[in-house]
């Protein structure tokens, strides 16, 4: 597989493959920009968008962790955003239609209809600081990064929780996996998988690589950013490592977004990072 850049100024973090076009947050700016080159302005500077997801109406959707609300942008270029409270930063599709979120300083899930209607659901857990979050047989899962836990949320809010393993684990990204949740553990250089039966299994990465996000592969392996590292990491179905492709001293990788056959990463440096056969 070849590895090519695609520049993008301002700090690329969450990236989507959406509507025939991949976006990126511009984590430091306060916009969003494509591949294609459309860089839209959100108006606000210090808004922070991060993660951004492809929604369920011709649009995609993204946290902004400055200012507390959930933008949206259609595929035909409208411009909008919903209020919501205490710095939201994961996001997905949940299995009701609805956008969710994780709300880090409020223990909380936030959930956002298309129409704009906002609710929040306590996690029932204190200090545990939600991060990523994903939908996967039917409910929702979210990693607690100051909890060391996974947290798993029904649509109505009945809440379960996993601890981890492994101490101190600090676990951030999270994503629905073919026979499960695959999710990373920051502090723990590890990537885990969890079963709808709550069991837990973990997988050894590079030490000192700090993995951030993670994606699932169509044959039942995942895709893993190493921030620290500065590389892009795939491993099959039984958590081994079978391949790794360098990112460039100092990239600082975090979103990553699969795309048929090949992946897009999200590179702090100032660009897009396109893996392809």
């Amino acid at each position: 597989m070849s590895v090519t850049k695609h520049a993008i100024d301002d700090g690329p973090y969450g990236v989507v493959v959406a509507g025939g076009e991949v976006w990126a947050t511009l984590v430091h700016t306060g916009r969003v920009a494509t591949r294609s080159g459309q860089v839209i302005d959100l108006e606000a500077p210090g808004s922070r968008p991060s993660v951004i997801v492809d929604g369920p109406d011709d649009a995609v959707w993204f946290t902004r962790n400055g200012d507390d609300r959930v933008g949206r942008i259609g595929y035909d270029g409208v411009v909008s955003a919903v209020e919501i409270a205490e710095a939201p930063y994961g996001l997905c599709v949940g299995p009701d239609g609805a956008l969710w979120c994780t709300l880090m300083s409020a223990d909380a899930l936030g959930r956002v209809t298309v129409d704009g209607e906002m609710s929040t659901y306590p996690i029932g857990v204190t200090g545990a600081f939600p991060a990523m979050i994903t939908s996967y047989d039917g409910e929702l899962w979210f990693t607690l990064n100051q909890g060391n836990a996974i947290g798993r949320m029904t649509v109505g809010g009945s809440v379960t929780t996993y601890p981890l393993p492994t101490e101190g684990a600090g676990p951030v990204g999270i994503c629905a996996g073919a026979d499960g949740v695959w999710f990373v553990e920051i502090l723990a250089d590890r990537v885990g998988r969890i079963n709808a039966d709550g069991k837990i299994e973990e997988f050894p990465l590079p030490s000192g690589s700090k993995p951030h996000a993670v994606a699932a592969a169509a044959d039942g392996g995942c895709w893993v950013t190493l921030w620290a590292a500065a590389a892009l990491v795939r491993l099959d179905a039984q958590g081994n490592v079978i391949a790794e492709y360098a990112l460039g001293e100092g990239s600082e990788p975090h979103g990553l977004a699969v795309d048929g056959d090949s992946v897009w990463v999200a590179l702090e440096e100032g660009s897009l990072a396109h893996i392809q056969p």
